[in-house]
C-alpha cells in the first residue's frame, strides 16, 4: 500500500474498528451483561432470518424494554411496534448465532437508513450486539440449539434482476435446499463431505475468498481445498532445543514443544501457512512429510492468526519466493476460470495469513489416496559447488551432502541449549573440484531449527549422508533457520535438475590450511614443531570401559578411581592429555600456528613429551596431516588458533 494512500488509510480504519469491536465483546463477557438502559440501545425481536449478498438480514419487531423475567418466547409485542431489516455482518451473526425470537440488543452507534421505496426502515452499523438469555429456560433452548444445525434461507439476487434487465421476476426467486447454508458451525471430516448438497456451496479453492467472507471470527460454515507444499515444525514461543543426550529433543517450561505446521498453496497461488497440533518430539515430521507434501487437503474450523508481510517474517517469504512462480497455470481472481484466463506471470505474494486451528473440530483432512498435485513443486536440489557459486542473498536451497563433523558452539553467554550447531559437511561436487572452492563447508544449526532426536544421534555418532531441505543461502554462508528440515533419507519426490547426487566411495579430502583459511571451518595441516606452551598443558584419567572424564575416590579406597556410569572401580584408568604447540607451516610462513593437541589424536607428539617431559624432545619433529578446527585467524599479529579434531 502507498503510504498515506486512501488504501492504507481504510486499512488502518478496518484494524481500529476491529480493534473495537473485540474489545467491547471482551467487556460484555467480562461483565456478564451490558446495562440495556443506556441511551440509544436499540431492542429487538428476531422474527425471521436469510442471508442476501453475505449479510444476514433479520425482519425484527422493536420492543420498548427488554422483559427482565420472560422468556423471548413469552415476552408481550405490541403489534403496533414497527417493524424493522436489520443487516449482520458474516462475522457478527457467527458472533451472535441467533435465531428467530431471540431479543437482540444493538448498541450505538447504530443507524437507521429509510428507503424511498420501502415502509420497513433498514437498522445498519450492528457490530456492537448482544443476545439476551432472559432464563434459565431460554440458557437450556440455548444449548439444545448449539447442538443442531439451522438452516438459513439464501436470497440469490442477480446482476439481472439488479440493473433491471430481465423481466422474468419469478425465475430469479427460485429456492431450494441446494441454497441453504448451515447456520451452526459444520464440522466436515474428510473430503468425501464435498459431495453432500450442503456443501456444495461451501467448499472452495480461495484462501483470500475464504478469508474475506468469514472473517477473522472462524471458518463455520466451510472448508477450502488446497495443496500442501511444505510440512515442518515451528518452535513455541516457550520452546527451546535440547542438546542432553538421551533426553527428549524439545523441552519447554510450559510443557510445550513444538508445532506441526503446513505450508499451503490455493488455486490462485495465494500462500498461507496452517499451525496445527503440538507435538512432544520432532520425530514424527518426516512422515508427515512424506505423505503428505504434495496432496489435496481440506481445511475446515482454522480462524486467522496473523495476517504478515515480507518486511515482517523474511523467513517465510524466502520458502514463498522458493516457490514462485506456480509450475503450472493459476486462476487469476474476477476472470473466467476457463484455461485461456489462466497465468503464471504474477508477482510473487506479498502478504500471507497464518491459520491455526480451533478446539474441539476436525481441522486438516488429507487425501493421502489422492494422486500428486501438479500444482507442488518438490525441493529442487543442488549440488552444493552450485550453490557456492550462486550470488544470490537469502535464497534457499536444498542439497544432498555427508557430514563429518559436528561442533557445538561454545559462547558462554548463550545458554548450552539455545547455542548454534556447525555441521561440516562436503559432497561429490566439492571433492572433485578445483582449489577455488573449498572441499568441506559448514552449515550453521541455529537455535529455531527444529532437530530430530534421531537427527542428532545419526550425525553424532558416524558420518552420514542426510538431505537439507529448504536451508538458507546468503552472505556466504549456509543456514538452517525456521522451517528448514533435515532428513536421514532423500524424499521420494524431489527435482535433482542436473545436480550430482552420489554417495562418496573414497577417502574425504580437506583443504590445506592456507592464508586463505576463515574463522570456524575445518582444515588439514602439516608443520613442523617449534614450541611447546607448557602453561597449558596439563592431563587428567578417564575411564577406560566407558571414556567418563569425571571420576571420583573409591569411598571404600582412597587410592583407587571410580566411575558414576558405570558403577564399578575404574583398576586401568587412561591418562588423557593436553598440550598447545606452535608450529612452522609452510603455507603460512609470516604466521604464528598455534595447535591444541590431544593425547588420543595426535599420539606421537605426546607420546614423546610424556617419556621425557622435555621441550627439547619434541621440537623439530614433523607433523601432519592433522584434521584440525580453527578456532581464530588474525592479522595483527599473524596468528592461527587451531585445535585438532577426530572426523566421524
Amino acid at each position: 500500500l502507498y503510504r498515506g494512500g486512501l488504501a492504507e488509510r481504510l486499512c488502518r480504519l478496518q484494524n481500529r474498528e476491529r480493534s473495537a469491536i473485540s474489545f467491547w465483546r471482551h467487556q460484555c463477557i467480562s461483565d456478564a451483561k451490558i446495562s440495556s438502559e443506556k441511551s440509544g440501545v436499540l431492542i429487538v425481536k428476531i422474527l425471521e432470518i436469510f442471508e442476501e449478498c453475505t449479510v444476514q438480514v433479520a425482519i425484527c419487531q422493536q420492543l420498548e424494554q427488554s422483559p427482565a423475567t420472560c422468556s423471548p418466547e413469552d415476552a408481550a409485542i405490541n403489534s403496533e411496534e414497527p417493524i424493522l431489516k436489520v443487516l449482520f455482518t458474516r462475522e457478527t451473526a457467527a458472533h451472535l448465532k441467533s435465531r428467530p425470537q431471540d431479543v437482540i440488543h444493538i448498541y450505538p452507534p447504530w443507524q437507521k437508513l429509510l428507503l424511498r421505496n420501502s415502509d420497513v426502515p433498514v437498522i445498519m452499523n450492528t457490530y456492537f450486539s448482544q443476545k439476551v438469555l432472559l432464563s434459565e429456560r431460554s440458557e437450556a433452548r440455548e444449548k439444545t440449539y448449539g447442538l443442531a444445525k439451522m438452516l438459513i434461507r439464501r436470497n440469490i439476487i442477480s446482476l439481472a434482476q439488479t440493473f433491471r434487465l430481465d423481466d422474468h421476476d419469478d425465475e430469479l426467486h427460485q429456492e431450494s435446499s441446494d441454497n441453504r447454508v448451515a447456520c451452526a458451525p459444520q464440522i466436515h471430516k474428510s473430503c468425501d463431505s464435498m459431495r453432500h448438497p450442503l456443501a456444495l456451496s461451501a467448499v472452495n479453492d480461495s484462501l483470500l475468498e475464504m478469508v474475506e467472507s468469514q472473517g477473522a471470527v472462524g471458518w463455520r460454515e466451510a472448508q477450502v481445498r488446497v495443496v500442501i507444499q511444505r510440512v515442518y515444525c515451528l518452535l513455541t514461543r516457550q520452546g527451546y532445543r535440547s542438546h542432553a543426550q538421551g533426553n527428549k529433543l524439545l523441552t519447554s517450561n510450559g510443557g510445550m514443544f513444538c508445532r506441526l505446521c503446513l505450508l499451503v498453496q490455493d488455486a490462485y497461488g495465494m500462500f498461507s501457512e496452517v499451525q496445527l497440533q503440538s507435538l512432544s518430539s520432532a520425530d514424527d515430521v518426516e512422515q508427515y512429510c512424506r505423505r503428505w507434501e504434495g496432496k489435496f487437503c481440506c481445511l475446515a474450523g482454522m480462524k486467522i492468526l496473523q495476517r504478515t508481510t515480507r518486511g515482517r517474517t523474511l523467513g517465510l517469504f524466502s520458502l514463498i519466493d522458493s516457490l514462485w512462480p506456480p509450475v503450472v497455470p493459476v486462476k487469476v481472481p474476477g476472470q473466467s476460470q476457463d484455461s485461456e484466463m489462466m497465468t503464471t506471470s504474477l508477482p510473487p505474494p506479498s502478504f500471507c495469513y497464518i491459520l491455526t486451528i480451533q478446539s474441539g473440530e476436525v481441522h486438516v483432512e488429507v487425501d493421502e489416496e489422492e494422486q500428486i498435485s501438479n500444482l507442488y513443486q518438490p525441493p529442487a536440489v543442488r549440488g552444493l559447488k552450485e550453490i557456492l557459486q550462486n550470488d544470490g542473498c537469502h535464497e534457499r536451497c536444498s542439497f544432498w551432502a555427508q557430514v563429518l563433523y559436528l561442533r557445538l558452539q561454545t559462547k558462554h553467554s548463550v545458554p548450552i541449549n539455545q547455542r548454534e550447531i556447525l555441521l561440516f559437511v562436503t559432497d561429490s561436487t566439492l571433492q572433485n573440484a578445483v582449489h577455488v572452492i573449498p572441499k568441506v563447508v559448514p552449515v550453521s544449526v541455529t537455535a529455531s531449527c527444529v532437530l530430530s532426536t534421531e537427527i542428532i544421534e545419526a550425525l553424532s555418532a558416524a558420518p552420514r549422508f542426510a538431505f537439507f531441505k529448504d536451508a538458507l543461502w546468503g552472505n556466504g554462508r549456509i543456514i538452517c533457520v525456521e522451517r528448514t528440515v533435515l532428513l536421514l533419507q532423500k524424499p521420494l519426490l524431489c527435482s535433482a535438475a542436473g545436480a550430482d547426487l552420489s554417495e562418496l566411495t573414497g577417502p574425504v579430502r580437506l583443504d590445506e590450511l592456507d592464508s586463505t583459511t576463515q574463522a570456524n571451518s575445518i582444515c588439514a595441516l602439516r608443520g613442523t614443531v617449534v614450541g611447546v606452551n607448557e602453561s597449558t598443558a596439563f592431563s587428567w584419567p578417564i575411564c577406560n570401559r566407558c571414556g567418563n572424564g569425571k571420576l571420583e575416590l573409591c569411598p571404600q579406597d582412597r587410592e583407587l578411581l571410580y566411575c558414576k556410569q558405570c558403577s564399578e572401580v575404574v583398576m586401568s584408568p587412561v591418562l588423557k592429555m593436553q598440550l598447545e604447540v606452535f608450529l612452522s607451516c609452510p603455507s603460512l610462513s609470516q604466521s604464528i600456528v598455534k595447535v591444541k593437541v590431544w593425547h588420543e589424536i595426535s599420539s606421537f607428539v605426546l607420546y614423546v613429551y610424556t617419556k621425557t617431559y622435555e621441550v627439547q624432545s619434541v621440537l623439530g619433529k614433523e607433523v601432519g596431516l592433522l584434521n584440525c578446527y580453527v578456532h581464530s585467524v588474525t592479522s595483527h599479529p599473524n596468528c592461527v588458533a587451531l585445535e585438532e579434531i577426530v572426523l566421524l
